[in-house]
């Protein structure tokens, strides 16, 4: 997979990026984890999920946010990585200009910052948000979340209350309804699906193929 360096409102940020040979392929965005918590590009879920979707013949970026790696500025504290996060989206698209559909996914802290962009970029197609961080970051902005999306947490999370996933859950049902957010729990999984990343790769393959067989219909 190239490494590539790109522009970003802080300076140059560093990725990797896999291509797909299929004219047309959509495109997804992967975000890492916390950077003030030692998130990188290079975080086993954030990896994994850079794979899932090589492998389902998307075209696919990860990156470091803003200092981290060999991304160049200082940790943004959620705001300079949005900005980031756009920079990245713009880069990819720029590259893949027919792509058949946009998605973004992340990791934690990249969950909040994919549902964050969400509200600025009404060309994604849909989330995947695992694990988002709804007990420590606010998510009022989703007002109202302007696609369907798939949520998924551990239930032996030690980060991540439950109960501010539930909430964050039912607040979206209410906005999209129920068929607007796929809401799937691992059992037994802590924060960082240690021994479940295959079940959560699983989700996200179910997410995935309805998610695009909808999109073949509607086209």
């Amino acid at each position: 997979m190239p490494e590539i360096i790109f522009n970003g409102p802080a300076g140059r940020l560093e990725g990797r990026y896999h291509h797909a040979k299929t004219p047309n392929a959509p495109v997804a965005l992967i975000l890492h984890p916390d950077p003030e918590k030692g998130g990188t590009m290079n975080n086993r879920m954030t990896y994994t999920l850079f794979q899932n979707f090589k492998d389902r013949g998307f075209s696919v970026l990860r990156f470091n946010f803003r200092g981290v790696g060999r991304s160049q500025g200082e940790v943004g504290c959620g705001e300079g990585e949005l900005c980031d996060a756009a920079a990245a989206l713009d880069w990819l698209q720029s590259v893949n200009k027919n792509a058949s559909g946009v998605y973004v996914a992340g990791f934690s802290f990249g969950a909040w910052i994919a549902m964050q962009l969400l509200m600025r970029r009404p060309e994604i197609d849909g989330y995947i948000s695992i694990a988002p961080p709804a007990n420590l970051h606010d998510f009022n902005f989703l007002a109202p979340c302007p696609n369907d999306g798939l949520i998924i947490q551990g239930d032996a999370d030690q980060v991540v209350t439950m109960d501010s996933i539930h909430r964050l859950v039912e607040k979206l049902v209410e906005q999209r309804g129920p068929a607007g957010v796929d809401f799937r729990v691992v059992e037994g999984a802590g924060h960082f699906f240690q021994n479940e990343l295959d079940q959560v790769m699983g989700h996200v393959n179910d997410y995935l193929s309805l998610a695009l067989s909808s999109q073949d219909v509607a086209a």
